[in-house]
């Protein structure tokens, strides 16, 4: 969980936009939700490298990315950079190619915590081996970084990945509208069997806040990427969010499913009439429940005690997880009404005897 540059700034970053995004995220109670990463995404990068071949920051980071990383540290939290696997990177600043076993040194030098390697400007070159040299890279640099692979599903890397880093993304980049979403989640069935504790399938950062979707478009986006036990990364204006955004993203409930230690993804239970159920076991044996309607209609939405592998006879107790609160207990099943674009994301947990 954490915080990444990316989706609502793009390259227009610098350094006074890293600090006060760490503060603010201390300040509206992320951090302690969960919230620990600080990510600095493509546009950090100077124009050349260094007369020795180390990579430099640019003038908007004149304070050193070391400097940085010590204050991201100092709030209690992680530090985290980005670096492409081609010649240049997405927004045409310098890559990383050739460089790996140098830049993976000199990240952790400057005691960053996490790296997302992105694959732009790459051809010719096959991922396998690219982010298996990034991997030996890490393993000889000194100092525990996450890898983040970033090759957009484009060779299967839950097939693989798992080998090398220890999340990867399973799709093209997420867009903050809901037909974009909508895409992304299809592109995420059948992937559960795939991610687990340390490999995780990624299916992008949030958009949470950033002013393409509803207040309720968002609220479903956070809970299906909760039930798909996601990297929660908002991507929003953490200094700037009003309330009702901020609980979204600060939901206790929701969060805890995300972050359940059985760590096993949810998954499409059904899809029918337009309207989908997907499910996840939690440690605890109870289930973790989204009712989607993604259609432009209200509707009702049921998932019955089969479907989650238990007997119909069973009695089960049924908790609203945004409501906070339990709605009863039920037998065989339960229904109930969806808006459109609207997500119901409930605890499901059999009563025993």
């Amino acid at each position: 969980m954490g915080w990444n540059s990316w989706n609502r700034f793009q390259t227009n970053i610098d350094e006074r936009l890293v600090r006060e995004t760490a503060d603010a995220m201390i300040e509206t109670g992320m951090r302690d939700a969960g919230y620990r990463y600080v990510v600095v995404d493509d546009g950090w990068e100077g124009a050349r490298r260094t007369a020795s071949g180390d990579l430099a920051p640019n003038d908007r980071f004149a304070s050193g990315i070391a400097s940085l990383t010590d204050a991201v540290h100092a709030r209690g939290m992680r530090f985290g950079i980005y670096t492409d696997a081609g010649t240049g990177t997405c927004a045409g600043f310098l890559g990383s190619l050739g460089f790996e076993f140098r830049d993976a040194r000199r990240f952790a030098e400057w005691g960053v915590d996490y790296v997302k390697v992105d694959w732009c400007n790459t051809g010719g070159l096959g991922t396998h081996a690219v982010y298996w040299k990034w991997s030996q890279a890490f393993r000889a640099a000194g100092r525990p970084m996450l890898l983040s692979v970033c090759e957009w599903g484009r060779t299967s890397p839950w097939r693989w990945a798992a080998r090398v880093g220890h999340l990867w993304r399973t799709c093209w980049d997420i867009q903050d509208t809901w037909v974009s979403l909508l895409g992304v989640l299809d592109r995420q069935r059948g992937l559960a069997p795939f991610s687990g504790p340390d490999r995780w399938n990624d299916p992008d950062m949030l958009e949470v806040g950033n002013g393409g979707m509803s207040l309720e478009e968002y609220r479903a986006h956070f809970s299906l990427w909760c039930l798909l036990a996601a990297p929660l990364m908002a991507g929003n204006d953490v200094r700037a969010m009003p309330e009702d955004v901020r609980d979204i993203l600060v939901a206790p409930e929701p969060i805890a499913v995300d972050q359940d230690p059985l760590g096993r993804q949810g998954d499409l239970v059904r899809a029918d009439g337009g309207r989908e159920v997907w499910a996840r076991e939690l440690a605890d044996g109870s289930c973790a429940v989204v009712l989607f309607d993604p259609s432009d209609a209200a509707g009702e939405v049921a998932v019955s005690w089969p479907e989650l592998g238990w007997d119909a006879r069973d009695r089960a107790v049924v908790r609203d997880l945004w409501q906070r609160a339990d709605l009863g207990t039920f037998a065989e099943g339960y229904a109930t009404g969806v808006a459109a674009h609207s997500a119901r994301m409930l605890r499901i947990a059999r009563v025993e005897g």
